[in-house]
């Protein structure tokens, strides 16, 4: 995974005042392997970066999901190595969408707001071909699934043309769709007829952050392969 370019340049009291935790609570992550050590400067100052923030994010959501502290070490470890602030990012849009439904309706200004920009109508198109925004019922509102929208305000940058981004969900809901099919087979195995439905549930509950971990760290790596693999080819 790529790291990010941006030097660490917060000290411990920014980045606590920007992840809106306290100084004792990263210091208390640190020391339990949450969070990756500081970059020390000068006066043996520790400096933190973008890479701190989303991981705190991170575990913010993991908290929010009801996940225990051992729990979300467990998480942590499993990640692979390496991974930048937005591949962080992408992982708290994932586990934010473990929720039954993070979406709310919120006004244009209100969004605009959430998003940290102001949102042309080519904006909101791409956001929209993203399943992160759709037009509620009422004029000038909008349905909005929190937990992508910062991601997909970050994809707003990338120069991907609105059919491609369309054409792009059409794959994924194709190959996302028979992959859960084919692991719900396995799993059905495990549980036999005379289980209750709260137990099928309470697997579920249990299986469905191990599975979408697995899922997102797969195709991390399957695309850097791919894309290993095109750029060997042009060069």
């Amino acid at each position: 995974m790529a790291t990010d370019i941006e030097e660490p340049t917060l000290t411990v009291d920014e980045l606590a005042a920007r992840a809106g935790v306290t100084v004792r609570t990263v210091r208390f992550y640190g020391t339990r392997g949450l969070l990756p050590p500081p970059v020390i400067g000068p006066r043996r100052v520790g400096h933190y970066g973008q890479e701190h923030l989303s991981r705190l994010a991170l575990i913010e959501e993991l908290q929010h999901q009801g996940m225990t502290l051992a729990a979300i070490e467990r998480y942590l470890q499993q990640l692979p190595e390496g991974l930048s602030a937005h591949d962080l990012a992408i992982h708290r849009a994932v586990v934010a969408s473990w929720a039954p439904d993070s979406a709310e309706e919120v006004s244009r200004a209100e969004l605009e707001r959430r998003a940290g920009r102001p949102l042309s109508a080519e904006d909101l198109d791409r956001l929209v071909a993203m399943s992160v925004v759709r037009e509620a019922a009422d004029p000038g509102t909008y349905r909005v699934d929190l937990g992508l929208l910062r991601l997909g305000v970050q994809l707003l940058d990338v120069p991907i043309a609105h059919e491609t981004i369309l054409a792009a969900r059409s794959v994924l809901l194709k190959h996302t769709r028979a992959a859960a099919h084919e692991l719900s087979l396995l799993f059905r195995d495990e549980v036999s007829e005379r289980e209750s439905v709260e137990v099928v549930k309470d697997l579920s509950a249990h299986m469905q952050p191990l599975v979408v971990q697995a899922l997102l760290t797969t195709f991390q790596r399957s695309l850097k392969e791919e894309l290993r693999e095109w750029l060997t080819e042009e060069s």
